[in-house]
């Protein structure tokens, strides 16, 4: 059931996260000190993308995203395959990662120009995780299916920061753009998520 309620990480048993995680779980850093520096590479990705509105600030977001999605990979490794998981585990699993999550779509609605549209971004997709844990709270194993879960939304992000940083003229269509697919994505997951569970609780009552 532990296995089951993971999120699905191709990455995880390739033989250069094995050795960081090893190295990592050989270390005094805890798996919630992980996990709260995730966060801190979130705040300063989000500063980098509106105090340096150029390329050097895109592409220092982009860095960030790149740090939090790996420290979002090495808390799960150090704290399973390396042993060193605490009951507090699940609660720093989850709060880091929905903070993480606001403070990138956040800054990305203000760097796009449209606060309000960064905001609704953040709240679709702290949903998005409120839904997958209300299926494991109804004893469903935990759905991370997109089509834009958390990994999704980062890379995609990522992806146009780079792209913004390359592109200086279109910066602001991109980033709008980006803001609008991934709200849309997130609502649709929400959708989907829900879905699914409300079909296994039939089934189950059935």
């Amino acid at each position: 059931m532990q296995d089951a309620n993971r999120r699905p990480i191709a990455v995880r048993g390739s033989g250069w996260a094995q050795r960081i995680a090893t190295a990592l779980a050989r270390s005094r850093l805890t798996p919630n000190q992980i996990s709260v520096l995730s966060v801190l590479f979130a705040l300063a990705g989000a500063w980098a993308l509106l105090a340096l509105p150029g390329a050097v600030g895109a592409l220092l977001c982009a860095l960030a995203i790149l740090l939090r999605l790996l420290c979002n990979l090495f808390d799960g490794m150090v704290a399973v395959e390396g042993g060193k998981g605490s009951v507090t585990g699940p609660l720093f699993n989850e709060v880091p990662d929905r903070l993480a999550d606001s403070l990138f779509l956040v800054a990305l609605g203000y760097a796009a120009a449209v606060p309000w549209l960064g905001w609704l971004a953040a709240l679709l997709a702290a949903l998005t995780a409120y839904i997958r844990a209300l299926g494991g709270s109804l004893g469903q194993v935990q759905d991370f299916r997109g089509p834009m879960a958390k990994p999704h939304r980062m890379w995609l992000l990522g992806l146009a920061l780079v792209l913004a940083a390359l592109l200086p003229t279109w910066r602001q269509p991109i980033l709008l753009a980006t803001a609008a697919v991934i709200a849309a994505g997130s609502a649709l997951t929400c959708m989907t998520r829900t879905r699914a569970i409300a079909a296994r609780l039939r089934g189950a009552d059935a």
